[in-house]
């Protein structure tokens, strides 16, 4: 992860001719423009999204090149070009970044005299799932994801849960959040399960397209077949939404409900088999 996130700063930042180090020695000075990377606080985050490794990037700018205004510009650079982007290392381990905020203000090295700011940055790597999952027991999901390639086509990874240790570019992911049951008259109950839908691309617009064909065509298909039973039965949208703004990774943009309608079970509680009745009984 180290080694993949420097080689992207020295990337997005051609001006340092690749001068992207760790934290400097005790009596060692910065020379010239450089970018300083520290990994902090690693704790887990979700079950879905894996633990979170929080970094700091610190770009550092001569006076005489610019000073502040400089940082300003490789600042912007480094949170258009790492949030919410994914990356890979070289075992295949795919990680996501995602923009926190400034840790402090500009400030000027004692040491070197260069003018500097820290960046922090939250790195999302999913947990090592010990064994593939084959076989998806619910067969909602397995409808759903199912409904999704259909929509989107084989150059999409669609996941289920969790996202999988070496995630595609292209992908969803589906999360049941929930599940609650009503009535429906005497002999029927209502189910419902609630998902929420990530969508990770490789643009902004990508994204924002996929998000919303995949809104607009549960609205309009309304219907689900069900695919793990031989009489052809389905499951119905009951509201979808999204949010355009929802971090992909995390948080995902679309939120989902479907409902399918099942007959309550019989009970065993004794039948009457006959009934006498007697005009003289008072």
């Amino acid at each position: 992860m180290r080694r993949t996130l420097k080689q992207k700063l020295a990337a997005l930042v051609p001006a340092w001719n690749g001068r992207v180090q760790d934290i400097p020695a005790s009596g060692e000075v910065l020379t010239g423009p450089c970018a300083v990377i520290a990994f902090s606080e690693e704790v887990p985050k979700s079950a879905w999204a894996g633990y979170r490794r929080i970094i700091k990037i610190s770009p550092y700018a001569r006076p005489e090149d610019g000073g502040a205004e400089q940082v300003e510009v490789w600042s912007a650079a480094l949170m258009e070009g790492l949030h919410q982007f994914r990356l890979e290392d070289e075992e295949g381990g795919a990680f996501t970044c995602i923009y926190l905020g400034s840790s402090d203000c500009d400030r000027v090295d004692a040491s070197s005299g260069l003018v500097t700011r820290s960046l922090r940055f939250g790195v999302y790597v999913p947990e090592t799932v010990e064994h593939a999952q084959t076989e998806i027991a619910d067969p909602w999901m397995a409808a759903l994801q199912g409904w999704t390639r259909t929509q989107l086509g084989q150059e999409w990874s669609i996941y289920g849960d969790v996202w999988p240790g070496g995630y595609r570019a292209q992908s969803i992911l589906w999360r049941l959040t929930g599940c609650s049951t009503t009535t429906a008259g005497t002999s029927a109950l209502e189910i419902r399960k609630h998902w929420i839908g990530h969508v990770l691309a490789v643009n902004v617009g990508d994204v924002r397209q996929t998000v919303t064909l995949l809104v607009e065509q549960l609205a309009v298909q309304t219907r689900i077949a069900l695919t793990d039973t031989g009489d052809t039965r389905y499951v119905t949208v009951d509201e979808v939404s999204a949010d355009l703004q929802a971090d992909a990774y995390l948080n995902g943009q679309i939120r989902l409900t479907l409902q399918q309608r099942i007959r309550r079970p019989g009970t065993d509680a004794p039948l009457i088999r006959e009934i006498h009745h007697s005009k003289g009984i008072e």
